[in-house]
């Protein structure tokens, strides 16, 4: 039977995130993305002008008849929300479709770049928090995890050395671990590397099996909706049996590709990375018989 991952999230008409790169990114990796809307909009909220339909009085409508169909979901992964009324949602669902063999993914879709979104109130942070303490895996950027453990991200990257960071995020992981979340990514971790100046992006894994980092050097730009590919990544390699790490490294590689095309290509970072070329990267067929990537 087909492993299924409900994803709860917007759809964005422009921008390649949320829904349009999780499904994208989930199918391709052989498990069947099952959508719950958020709202739905005209483009991502990254646009100067941009329509969006809030869904929150209707998912419950949607969610109700997957009950009455008496469906199973192998995972649950949570992205953008338009307030704490969709959180509290989000924890009915999970009330009803979170059972001892489903797993749940939070992406904490909260700030970036040291700063919380405008549409993020105090108490749908707190509401965030509860939902990301809940669960197996989350996937924040260092502003959310920041935000996450109430720590202050301008003192970090002013009084942290640049070297210093990952040990930094690697223990704000812990916290959350100490709270109840089970394992985190921390991504978009930007950097110098201090042998030959270069800057460098790197994701970390923390696991209560160990830590792993991952980086590549800094191509020039940050795309709308990589947050997104790398929590899809993570969400469907976890229903294949992947590891964190191995689920971190696959998405590194796949999104390395399409940042550098899109660069050279000079694609406007609201419109989001071509990713669609390289999804070929992320099926079972480029994995050796003991679950390794092929290329």
């Amino acid at each position: 039977m087909t492993k299924k991952i409900a994803v709860i999230n917007d759809l964005s008409g422009f921008g390649k995130c949320s829904l349009t790169a999780a499904i994208s990114t989930i199918a391709a990796m052989g498990v069947q993305p099952c959508p719950l809307p958020t709202a739905v909009l005209s483009a991502q909220t990254g646009y100067p002008s941009y329509y969006c339909d809030d869904y929150t009085d209707r998912m419950e409508y949607i969610y109700k008849e997957w009950e009455k169909m008496q469906v199973h979901f192998d995972g649950i992964y949570t992205g953008f929300m338009s307030g704490e009324h969709q959180i509290r949602k989000t924890f009915e669902f999970l009330d009803i479709f979170y059972e001892k063999d489903t797993f749940l993914l939070v992406d904490p879709v909260m700030g970036d770049n040291g700063r919380r979104f405008s549409i993020f109130t105090s108490e749908m942070e707190t509401e965030m928090r509860k939902l990301a303490l809940r669960a197996d895996v989350i996937t924040p950027n260092l502003t959310e995890l920041c935000l996450l453990t109430d720590t202050d991200y301008r003192m970090i990257k002013e009084l942290t050395a640049e070297e210093h960071l990952v040990t930094v995020a690697e223990q704000m992981a812990k916290n959350m671990m100490a709270g109840g979340t089970k394992e985190v990514l921390v991504t978009g971790i930007r950097f110098t590397d201090q042998e030959n100046g270069q800057e460098m992006m790197g994701n970390l894994a923390v696991t209560k099996e160990g830590t792993s980092f991952s980086a590549a050097p800094f191509i020039g730009e940050s795309f709308s909706g990589t947050g997104d590919l790398v929590a899809s990544v993570v969400a469907a390699g976890k229903v294949r049996g992947d590891s964190l790490a191995e689920s971190m490294e696959l998405a590194g590689k796949m999104i390395g590709r399409a940042i550098t095309d899109s660069v050279r290509n000079e694609v406007p970072r609201n419109d989001g990375v071509d990713y669609e070329q390289y999804l070929w990267m992320l099926g079972e067929k480029n994995r050796d018989k003991y679950g390794r990537q092929t290329f």
